[in-house]
């Protein structure tokens, strides 16, 4: 067949497929499809979810840069707020410059670049009061309200009741500006230390103007019990809410659920909280109040302060059945308050974790409650302590990286401990191979900086295991979190060295004894360093060193030994000492091996005799060193 005749033939047969394909597509109904919404960050997010997360990469907010990328928590930290300072030092600038910053070059106007300039007092109105109460600028909002009353001018009772609720909820203090995400990020583990203690600030503005109102109405009530109760003034919002039931005045939802919050401060004795509870609960019934998630989670809080009887598990269980029952679905923070009523440190085993899971497992979850942060942590504690399930651990793992489930981490602090439980748990059940490749080199240092408890569980395992292999990355590792002058880590180190003496490494060992001893003595110098070095650690590196034939390193070492034996604490090894006497022999430094022999005498080791036996038998010394000798063997045979 020719070029010509094959070619026809193929254009014949496209024409044909062409043909059926336009007579099938005319036949077919084109539909359009409805309009979707989409928000101004749909697009980003839908490319963020084709980027999978690189473990071996830092987190973007740190300079892509080696020298620059902080590599301890203390290091993260510093850094992350650092750069906060410098949005503040902004944020400070545009506040006492305003009228450098009102042009706008945008379209529309992005308010929050513009400056925030308040008229003069006497050009104040309410609509400025108003600005700022939506504003949430708590500050503003105290000063423009004093204003405008020493103006003589008329606050409506709407505006006042919500100045009322602003200066509640915030205690009369300006809370944190919403752009700085890292003083969030990072103070919010100090709210720990802040629970069941008061902080309300008496004699505010907010009392004031609740004192002010002539019949106060039960919205304002509800206010000031709310953030009596939020910053625990708690005797003064317990009377407050009595009196308000007195005068039948109608509450809302949140001032019973703040109320029952402090259940635990009001009533002693756990029967007394419980009734106190249920009185709670019909009053709500009574007044037609729909309880909420934060009523639910309330309840379950103050059982959690009840002890570990079996009826306050019951009284759980009937709380989450009948709330459930009202539709109130649970959200991760009733979950996490079940785990601590079920899963406590002195009491039975419990296997709740595995319902909830079975629960919640590869859904993801939405903010609805304070206490929704705490529930990974809690979780993964308990997967470590009180079951000790690799698998289940797992599990949660996967859960909170389930779609953006990974927002309800809560903060530094809470993460940092998931991490802490999770790693050790996985160090204890996991092989050590499998626990280095799966677990620590993809979780340090860029998402978890271990501490010193976590690193002494490793170097154990290591130890355990002999997996020496891994020793060199360790120590690195040591070095650049600055743990490198804690002793236990160090008598850990020298422990895998010295049991663990193999070809392929002895001279990583020997650079590791090295900086194990140089960098604490070099910052001596500067009165930097906090490690004391023992005689039985200096006399370990000693072997060490010898080991890879450093002698000249193990000689300063040993020189400190016995310059310095009046401050450095214990005896060493008698095998190091008659290790570092061969190596004296073996180089001809008869000084250096007596040197080494007087110090044995002084620590009262019995193998003298023999030390002094074998120097002269090896080396030809002179009458010096045979009268040093001779005095050291006389003063053994005295003693």
């Amino acid at each position: 067949m020719s070029r010509l005749s094959r070619f026809l033939q193929l254009k014949h047969i496209t024409y044909k497929l062409n043909t059926r394909f336009l007579a099938t597509t005319v036949k077919d109904e084109i539909i359009i499809p409805k309009r979707i919404d989409r928000g101004p960050t749909d697009i980003l997010q839908a490319l963020e979810v084709t980027v999978k997360r690189d473990n071996n990469s830092p987190h973007y907010k740190f300079h892509d840069d080696p020298f620059l990328i902080p590599n301890s928590n203390m290091g993260k930290r510093s850094f992350a707020m650092a750069q906060e300072s410098g949005r503040k030092a902004a944020h400070w600038v545009r506040h006492q410059h305003p009228e450098l910053f009102m042009h706008s070059e945008a379209e529309p106007p992005i308010k929050a670049f513009l400056g925030k300039k308040l008229p003069d007092e006497k050009d104040l109105k309410e609509s400025d009061l108003i600005a700022a109460i939506n504003d949430v600028n708590v500050s503003d909002a105290i000063s423009i309200y004093k204003s405008l009353i020493g103006n003589g001018v008329q606050i409506s009772d709407e505006n006042r009741q919500s100045l009322l609720e602003l200066l509640c909820f915030y205690n009369s203090k300006d809370t944190i500006d919403a752009a700085f995400i890292e003083e969030r990020w990072f103070k919010q583990s100090e709210k720990g230390k802040e629970r069941q203690r008061k902080t309300w600030t008496d004699g505010m503005l907010s009392e004031e103007i609740f004192i002010g109102i002539e019949n106060p109405n039960g919205e304002a009530y509800s206010a000031l019990i709310q953030g009596m109760a939020k910053y625990y003034q708690v005797d003064r919002a317990w009377q407050l809410f009595q009196e308000a039931q007195e005068k039948n005045l109608t509450l809302n939802v949140e001032s019973f659920n703040a109320i029952i919050g402090v259940v635990n401060l009001i009533m002693e004795s756990y029967e007394k909280r419980w009734t106190l509870i249920l009185d709670l609960l019909n009053r709500m019934r009574l007044l037609k109040l729909k309880p909420n998630i934060n009523t639910l989670n309330g309840v379950l809080d103050v059982l959690g302060t009840m002890g570990t009887g079996r009826n306050i598990k019951e009284y759980a269980l009937q709380t989450l059945a009948e709330f459930k029952q009202m539709g109130v679905e649970p959200s991760l923070g009733s979950w996490c308050l079940m785990l601590i009523i079920f899963c406590k440190d002195r009491g039975p085993i419990s296997t709740i974790l595995y319902d909830i899971m079975n629960e919640i497992q590869d859904k993801e979850f939405k903010i609805r409650h304070i206490k929704d942060t705490n529930f990974f942590v809690t979780a993964m504690d308990v997967c470590r302590r009180h079951l000790h399930d690799k698998y289940l651990a797992k599990r949660v793992y996967d859960l909170l990286l389930f779609g953006n489930n990974y927002d309800l981490i809560g903060d530094s602090f809470k993460e940092s401990i998931f991490y802490r439980n999770y790693c050790i748990l996985m160090c204890e059940t996991e092989p050590i191979e499998n626990f280095m490749q799966d677990i620590y080199f993809k979780f340090v240092p860029n998402i978890y900086v271990p501490e010193p408890g976590v690193m002494e569980e490793v170097l154990n395992m290591i130890l355990l295991n002999s997996a020496t292999n891994y020793l060199p990355k360790l120590w690195s590792d040591i070095k650049i979190f600055d743990m490198n002058e804690r002793e236990n880590l160090l008598k850990l180190v020298t422990e895998i060295m010295i049991k663990n003496e193999t070809e392929e490494l002895k001279a990583n060992f020997s650079d590791i004894a090295w900086e194990m001893f140089s960098v604490p003595e070099e910052r001596k110098e500067t009165h930097t360093s906090r490690l004391t070095f023992t005689a039985e650690m200096l006399s370990d590196l000693i072997t060490i060193l010898l080991r890879n034939n450093e002698f000249e390193k193990s000689t300063i070492i040993m020189d400190k030994l016995y310059g310095d034996h009046h401050n450095v604490m214990g005896v060493p090894k008698i095998t190091s000492m008659i290790s570092y006497l061969d190596h004296c022999i073996k180089e001809k430094l008869p000084s250096k091996a007596i040197m080494c022999i007087q110090y044995c005498f002084d620590c009262g080791f019995p193998e003298v005799d023999e030390m002094v036996t074998k120097l002269t038998g090896a080396l030809t010394l002179n009458e010096k060193d045979l009268e040093k000798l001779s005095r050291i063997s006389t003063k053994v045979k005295m003693n």
